[in-house]
């Protein structure tokens, strides 16, 4: 593959590194010419979700008609996943030109140090503004007050569940990280949150007030009904309409995630018709939330089901233990997390969820080592065992033949390894 200089100069940034405040990246969109206000945005910060509501509400505004961009982070496999335009993703000469544009910009004296995700958002705020995009949907990096994609001026915010991750940035609360992602609501716009508790939800009605957003709750104004016979079906009620609707995204959660995106939809084109709704849930593409491949087992004429799941805090363990639950399939899991994670937690919602845990790299210098991961699994299940690498556990499960199923979890590093390796070698797409 051919190297590209600004694409070259994008990789020698630190993927990982954070530097929360809005300086650098206004100071470059005001060099660039303002890309972030020549296209219409919402913003979609949370904890959890936010990733799968973010791409279902771009599919629906395509299926209405509205060209769309979908920026979101971090990418599974390659950086050009993170901008899409319509339901494709960016080449990777057209996002070489773009982060060879910007880099110019934060090169101009006095120069701007900007981060790899400083870097990326403003290629895709040039990107779209660029193709004369109607809509961009942008998913918030970490938090939303000072976060990169707060530059720009959301016609509607969207804050998905809220749960306890990146504290050492957000704070130590759930509260306090209500109010960082509250950060993204605008004065007389719309403001929609999915969190049921209480207390977050006075952060956000407080929030609202202080700003003078128009706060929208998820919990007052719909509800939704799983449709148990239909897999991913699901029922829901807005003030608008009622839907029958459809997800290819598993898991009951995401029919949460799939309504949080359609009430998005309703609030920034209220006259957005239903057939588009419907036809926009229906063809979302989120890959690596619990993703199903089929595998090759030790005959090679059997096929196991491998799940794949982003699931990288307590909230998506959660999310992920609940699905194996509805099942019924006794699961192998194969777990790899960063070191910064509460392993502990995630390890006491899954180790009862499934019957043998391997424990692997994530493929990150941040990440913990399988046998940090074996001490951390251990008061939930010590017979978690180490493997020396996600390709490892996988053979020497697939050549069991017990394994009924097999979850790969955790790290969304893993995940991409994991989607990379049973695409080419061990399975074909489930």
């Amino acid at each position: 593959m051919t190297r590209l200089p600004a694409l070259s100069r994008l990789e020698s940034l630190d993927v990982r590194g954070v530097k929360l405040g809005l300086a650098a990246i206004d100071a470059v969109c005001e060099r660039l010419g303002r890309p972030e206000r020549a296209v219409e945005s919402i913003l979609v910060a949370g904890t959890n979700g936010k990733g799968s509501t973010a791409a279902t509400l771009a599919s629906i505004c395509l299926s209405a008609g509205v060209t769309t961009g979908l920026y979101t982070s971090p990418h599974l496999e390659t950086v050009t996943e993170r901008i899409r335009i319509g339901r494709d993703d960016i080449a990777r000469e057209e996002l070489d030109a773009m982060l060879a544009d910007v880099f110019a910009a934060a090169d101009r004296a006095p120069a701007l140090p900007v981060t790899y995700f400083e870097a990326m958002t403003a290629a895709a705020l040039l990107t779209f503004a660029r193709r004369r995009l109607d809509l961009s949907v942008l998913e918030v990096g970490l938090g939303g007050r000072l976060d990169a994609t707060n530059v720009a001026p959301a016609s509607v915010s969207v804050v998905t569940p809220i749960g306890l991750d990146h504290t050492e940035d957000l704070g130590p609360t759930a509260e306090a990280i209500a109010g960082e992602k509250a950060g993204i609501f605008r004065r007389d716009r719309p403001a929609l949150v999915a969190s049921p508790e209480p207390a977050i939800r006075r952060v956000f009605r407080d929030a609202a007030e202080r700003v003078g957003a128009v706060l929208h709750e998820m919990a007052e104004e719909t509800e939704v009904e799983l449709d148990i016979d239909k897999g991913s079906g699901f029922r829901l009620t807005t003030p608008l309409r009622s839907y029958v609707l459809s997800t290819p995204l598993v898991g009951a959660h995401q029919a949460e995630n799939a309504a949080l995106a359609v009430r998005a939809a309703e609030l920034w084109r209220p006259r957005i018709e239903e057939e588009a709704v419907v036809r926009g849930v229906a063809s979302v593409r989120w890959p690596g939330r619990l993703e199903r491949f089929e595998a090759r087992g030790r005959s090679g004429r059997t096929k196991v089901p491998v799940f794949i799941d982003g699931c990288h805090n307590p909230h998506g363990a959660q999310a992920l233990a609940r699905f194996l639950a509805s099942t019924h399939r006794s699961a192998d899991l194969v777990f790899g997390a960063m070191a910064d994670k509460d392993v502990e937690a995630m390890a006491a919602v899954l180790g009862p969820a499934v019957r043998r845990i391997r424990l692997v790299p994530a493929g990150s210098p941040r990440a913990a080592t399988p046998e940090e991961l074996a001490r951390r699994f251990s008061a939930s299940r010590p017979d978690a065992a180490p493997a020396p690498s996600l390709a490892a556990a996988l053979e020497e499960l697939l050549g069991d033949p017990s394994t009924e199923s097999i979850i790969v979890a955790g790290s969304l590093y893993l995940v991409g390894e994991a989607r990379a390796l049973l695409s080419g070698r061990f399975v074909e797409k489930g």
